[in-house]
């Protein structure tokens, strides 16, 4: 990622131990801001989340975002990313849920079944 300086690349990788922090944007203009678990397919930041939620009805209306992404070893390395979500799809959705849980020790995913999971792919910009 272009945008990524070489000192916190590491923060991307699947063994750092690292949330991110992504901020959407309300109707009303107000921010709204959640933790979450990601990956990176090397050119975008991977999201999860299930359909309907206040982040997903979010980036589908507006879809210029903000993350912070941080080490949770070291709390106060952290990376600030600005970036438009590109792509949405619920193909593969459970799949990059579990993949995500694997990464984070908490697999298999234990959410309800009857989710409609969504991966949202996030183009770092800043």
């Amino acid at each position: 990622m272009e945008h990524i300086p070489d000192s916190k690349q590491y923060l991307l990788k699947d063994e750092t131990r690292a949330f991110a922090f992504l901020a959407t944007l309300m109707p009303d203009g107000s921010p709204q801001v959640t933790p979450l678990w990601f990956n990176t397919d090397g050119e975008h930041i991977l999201i999860n989340s299930a359909k309907g939620r206040v982040k997903d009805l979010n980036m589908r209306a507006r879809p210029q975002v903000a993350l912070t992404i941080m080490a949770l070893d070291k709390p106060y390395d952290y990376l600030q990313i600005r970036g438009e979500v590109v792509e949405i799809t619920e193909e593969g959705g459970f799949d990059h849920i579990n993949e995500l849980a694997r990464k984070y020790g908490r697999y298999p995913f234990g959410g309800p079944r009857s989710d409609v999971r969504v991966t949202y792919k996030i183009l770092p910009t800043r």
